[in-house]
């Protein structure tokens, strides 16, 4: 059955058509996934559905009744609301139910209302009947295992208004999934996620009863949940009944096939000028006017040709190609016996490691297992006690998890040029590479997106020659185009590698060791992350 339908849509923002003549179907219990750069359109697309905006021309059909969960939808919460508080809200029906039951069973127990007892007993019932109906009895199981799987079990006590904005969004999504709509609407769903809510994620969508519609650049993610693609591409959509990966084989065969019918196109189109051309000069020559004829009937149907556009086999791209300035030694870091307390708690404990030239090492744990602050004690060597010696000739590139660490007020070519001294106009070109176009040189860099803030900061360190790349969620904000030009550049880097990642596709194509910091210890796997994976499962 349909639960939405969507008909040559089209919405303009600043003078800019973002979608054009957009048109797909979603059906009960489909899983799409929708996927394009950044700027396509696709959280447009989500506004359209969930009735934030409206489209300017076309339509948006919603079966009767259906109720569509968005993220953004989510009401506001007092400020003295808990975390449990928020959650519950997501059965408010269920929820007045069962007040009006206590005050029913409050008259029940007050002597003043004796005489109408068998009314109230009557109505109690009927409340009791309808609140199992309702899955009443079953409320606090279902928000328990919500809580337990987005790892918010601990926080469930506190202020919602005290959380960060990440914490505040895992509540969010633990609404949203507690309210079961019809269609679900998740836009960046792992952002905030580590790999074992991620799987837990994974698993709950897997069985969702409703259809659930997700814009994620988790590639991972939209291959183990989705089983439909929409592509949006220059304003409009292209559906593939593939998950992410099948789509990208077929998109790429479909654009082949294109390429050589355009190429076809352009022989024959050729072909026809060149016989115009010769009959026109042998009309000219001889006099006769059948060949102009002839020459004016092959000009008609040339007209009748629809010239097709030539297809985009390769999209712009960020040019990551990082360089080292010089080799570092065979030991690149050896950390002994370091410990680290944070608040009177132990983050890292006695933990031993030891990075050789040449690695591309994987760092994976929980939220709040210590990794980003592992990452800082080595490129600041500022540590509580313990030993941590850097190799000879080690030179560290680092990128935090919001890519740039200062000159925020500076526009991107001042930031640029801070750590990268050279002519106004070869950083410019230099900038080109990393998307920075034109006039875009001069934004502030306190106006730049997540992603434009990491692109900036890699496309200093590309520059910088740095032998030893430490990086925290390096994927974080980019796009999949970018992420994959990021990967190319890493495989290709003649140095040492240290990343933080949660995107498991990325650690699977480029790390070959993987460690698992966890209780404050690491353990080491010589394999990527399927491979540590596998390991951990078979202990």
């Amino acid at each position: 059955m349909i639960v939405c339908t969507v008909h040559q849509v089209k919405k303009m923002y600043g003078g800019n058509e973002i979608l054009k003549n957009i048109s797909f179907e979603i059906h009960e219990q489909d899983r799409i996934g929708i996927v394009g750069q950044n700027g396509s359109g696709k959280t447009t697309l989500f506004k359209l559905l969930s009735g934030v905006d409206h489209p300017d021309s076309g339509s948006i059909a919603i079966r009767k009744d259906a109720e569509i969960g968005y993220l953004e939808q989510l009401p506001e919460h007092s400020e003295n609301m808990r975390v449990y508080d928020v959650v519950s809200s997501a059965f408010q029906e269920i929820n007045e139910i069962e007040h009006k039951i206590q005050q029913v069973n409050a008259l029940l127990s007050d002597p003043e209302h004796t005489h109408r007892l068998d009314k109230n007993l009557n109505k109690l019932y009927r409340l009791q009947e309808e609140f199992e109906e309702l899955g009443g009895y079953a409320i606090e199981s279902k928000i328990n295992g919500v809580l337990a799987g987005l790892g918010l079990t601990q926080l469930s006590h506190h202020l919602f208004m005290q959380l960060s904005g990440g914490e505040q969004t895992k509540v969010g999504l633990a609404c949203l999934l507690l309210k079961e709509p019809e269609l679900l609407l998740l836009d960046e769903p792992t952002n905030h996620l580590d790999i074992e809510t991620m799987n837990w994620l994974e698993i709950y969508l897997q069985k969702y009863k409703g259809s659930v519609i997700i814009i994620s650049h988790d590639r991972y993610f939209l291959d183990k949940v989705t089983s439909k693609t929409i592509d949006i591409e220059d304003g409009e959509c292209t559906l593939y009944h593939q998950s992410y990966s099948g789509f990208l084989k077929e998109k790429e065969n479909n654009l082949l096939l294109e390429f050589e019918k355009y190429e076809e196109q352009q022989k024959k189109v050729k072909k026809i000028k060149e016989s115009i051309k010769q009959l026109r000069d042998w009309g000219a020559r001889s006099g006769n006017e059948k060949f102009f004829k002839r020459a004016r009937n092959m000009e008609k149907a040339l007209q009748r040709i629809q010239s097709m556009k030539r297809p985009k086999l390769e999209r712009k791209k960020a040019a990551f190609e990082f360089s080292v300035n010089k080799r570092s030694g065979q030991d690149v870091a050896v950390i002994k016996g370091l410990n680290k307390l944070i608040e009177g708690r132990s983050i890292l404990s006695n933990l031993e490691l030891q990075i050789r030239y040449g690695e591309k090492v994987a760092l994976v744990g929980k939220n709040g297992s210590g990794k980003t602050t592992l990452l800082e004690i080595i490129q600041t060597l500022d540590h509580s006690n313990g030993n941590i010696k850097l190799g000879p000739s080690v030179s560290i590139g680092y990128l935090s998890q919001s890519g740039l660490t200062a000159g925020s007020t500076g526009t991107v070519l001042d930031i640029f040029r801070e750590r990268v001294p050279m002519e106004e106009g070869e950083a410019r070109h230099h900038l080109a590479k990393f998307l920075f176009y034109g006039a875009a040189v001069y934004r502030k860099g306190n106006e730049l997106s997540g992603g434009e803030r990491t692109r900036l900061r890699l496309a200093q360190l590309v520059y910088e020659g740095f032998n030893f790349l430490i990086l925290d969620e390096p994927t974080n904000h980019l796009d999949i185009d970018s992420r994959e030009a990021l990967e190319q550049a890493l495989e290709e880097f003649n140095g040492t590698i240290l990343s933080v990642s949660h995107d498991r596709y990325f650690m699977n194509k480029l790390f070959e060791r993987t460690i698992w910091l966890e209780g404050g210890c690491l353990e080491s796997y010589n394999g990527n992350f399927d491979y540590a994976i596998e390991k951990r499962l078979s202990k």
